[in-house]
């Protein structure tokens, strides 16, 4: 009788210990229930875009570390990038992170979004203006900071004649960061507006201008596939220009360490929409704002040269960086 009371006892503590695990599975580490939470991430990157895709990995990573559902949309054209932002409403999205290369375009479906009392978060670009359009946190480079540091990079090196090229007219960052190098760097610098959809015209286009302009002995990109683009066109020119650019991917990477690419100015996009979707996730789930809302969280810019690029070689070879 003893060792069947024993027995009946154990059971009863068992079924208890049992009972508050089962209960605990209901609910994450922010005592939210178990429904998951939906989550548009919304950019103006271009379909295949190698930038573009490591921006969405490191969303999908956030996404399946804090349970959430995630959906991704892109579109270049501004008024394109707005309606998405519009269907995530429709659809009763709990947050939005969405890029404001075009801020003005952007403004109406943001105040939407906040109408319906759907939280956005920014990244990538827009860092002046994601305050004034209302959204609660950003992520990103400082554009202007990134582009004089490559000015005074281009003093260090010897350069004194830049071609800056912008692959997507009216984009607030690219704009920025010519602007900035334009502003430290002592030598000349030019900008050259080209499709960056077409890359077949945009190399014909730089290989020109290197062809009209001899004197240019730097071509400054802003993207890796740009990059590489400029540095096929520099060949095709027999020009003498090297080649520079914000923002890399594992062919720049190697391009890098062969040397037909000078150094790259990376601003971490795979943290970028990482930190992105788990901002919205701790808000969410616990009130959190990373910077306090007021300031925006800096993720570059960061030199990579042939002297450091093997340390975020196996990185990119595994497709985050």
């Amino acid at each position: 009788m003893r060792l069947a009371a024993l027995a009946a006892a154990c059971c009863l503590l068992l079924a208890g210990c049992s009972g508050t695990t089962s209960s605990g599975s209901d609910a994450d580490a922010a005592g939210r229930s178990g429904d998951r939470i939906k989550i548009a991430l919304v950019t103006h990157g271009a379909e295949g875009d190698a930038f573009w895709e490591l921006v969405r990995k490191g969303a999908e990573a956030a996404a399946a570390k804090d349970g959430v559902d995630l959906t991704y949309a892109s579109d270049s054209d501004g008024a394109g990038q707005a309606e998405l932002v519009r269907d995530a409403i429709r659809d009763r999205v709990d947050g939005v992170a969405v890029t404001l290369a075009k801020p003005q375009v952007m403004k109406a479906p943001v105040s939407a979004a906040k109408a319906a009392d759907i939280p956005v978060v920014g990244l990538n670009s827009g860092i002046d203006a994601w305050q004034a359009a209302g959204l609660l946190e950003f992520f990103g480079q400082d554009e202007s900071v990134a582009g004089r540091a490559v000015g005074d990079k281009l003093d260090g090196l010897g350069a004194k004649h830049a071609l800056c090229v912008i692959h997507e007219q009216g984009n607030v960052a690219l704009e920025a960061r010519c602007a900035g190098v334009k502003k430290t760097f002592t030598g000349e610098t030019q900008m050259l507006y080209v499709d960056g959809t077409d890359m077949d015209a945009m190399t014909t286009a730089v290989r020109e201008r290197l062809q009209q302009d001899p004197d240019i002995d730097e071509v400054i990109a802003n993207g890796a596939q740009f990059a590489l683009a400029a540095v096929k066109a520099a060949g095709q020119a027999s020009s003498k220009a090297k080649v520079a650019t914000f923002d890399l991917n594992k062919d720049l990477v190697a391009a890098v360490r062969d040397g037909s690419v000078q150094f790259a100015v990376d601003q971490q996009p795979y943290l970028q929409g990482y930190l992105a979707v788990d901002a919205l996730w701790l808000y969410k789930t616990n009130g959190n704002l990373s910077g306090g809302g007021v300031a925006p969280v800096l993720t570059g810019p960061a030199f990579v040269t042939k002297t450091n690029v093997a340390e975020v070689a196996r990185f990119a070879a595994a497709g985050t960086r």
